[in-house]
């Protein structure tokens, strides 16, 4: 399938995806709020923009990030996975590979990016963006690497989940109470646009290039690794700055 018939077979199933939500707006507007829309012109070319915007990313996303992501993961896992004596640490390049995909990805996320200029706003500027946001890169890229290390030993998912969501309920306790929404919603925003497609086809091109995993049951979970471990690392994160001003104070 070409570039034009991709496109348009993707601008068509974005239609169909979109339509839902205009008619539960629309629905609402005109049936339960009972008030005409204002601008309809501007609310049409909105949802227009959507439509291109959406069929044009998912475009991108099958041509390029997917196949970058899993290439990229391939090539360098290929030269040891051929090595039969080949040991979970001689894939360090793979795993710092994760890690700088992980936190870079995720320092230029559009969503976190609003999140935490709007926690700057509602805090009265006692959360620094720059603080959060290093703090969530840091996050998913240990988890990504984390759930790298994972792949090529071949551990089970449920354990890391398990256990990590175990520190988190640990950390939650001793946090400062202000943070704990704000570092929950930080695991969230890390599974947007830009971390989503290419931690994805990383996952999924390790698990076809190591020998004896499955990239169904081994290349998925790279994404509650993302969003796992950014909660551990702002509640941390938070736990430390309250330290470190009690200190201070002392």
């Amino acid at each position: 399938m070409n570039y034009l018939e991709l496109l348009w077979t993707t601008l068509l199933g974005t239609v169909w995806d979109v339509l839902p939500i205009v008619a539960i707006i629309g629905g609402f507007q005109l049936l339960v709020i009972r008030r005409p829309i204002h601008d309809v012109r501007r609310t049409l070319i909105g949802f227009l923009y959507v439509i291109l915007g959406l069929a044009f990313f998912l475009t991108g996303l099958e041509k390029a990030l997917f196949p970058v992501g899993k290439l990229m993961a391939s090539q360098m896992a290929d030269p040891v996975a051929s090595d039969p004596n080949a040991l979970w640490y001689h894939y360090y390049w793979i795993y710092l590979f994760a890690a700088s995909v992980g936190f870079a990805t995720t320092l230029a996320e559009p969503s976190l990016i609003a999140v935490a200029m709007k926690a700057q706003q509602v805090s009265g500027n006692a959360i620094n963006p720059w603080g959060l946001r290093l703090a969530v890169s840091v996050g998913v890229a240990t988890g990504i690497a984390l759930g790298t290390v994972r792949i090529v030993i071949g551990w089970p998912l449920h354990w890391f989940i398990i256990g990590g969501y175990g520190v988190v309920m640990v950390q939650t306790l001793f946090s400062p109470k202000a943070i704990i929404g704000l570092a929950y919603d930080s695991g969230g925003v890390t599974t947007s646009t830009v971390t989503v497609p290419l931690v994805t086809a990383l996952g999924i091109g390790l698990a076809t290039a190591v020998p004896g995993r499955n990239p169904v049951l081994d290349g998925f979970g790279l994404i509650a690794f993302a969003s796992l471990f950014p909660i551990i690392a702002v509640l941390a994160y938070a736990q430390f700055a309250g330290l470190r001003a009690d200190h201070r104070s002392n």
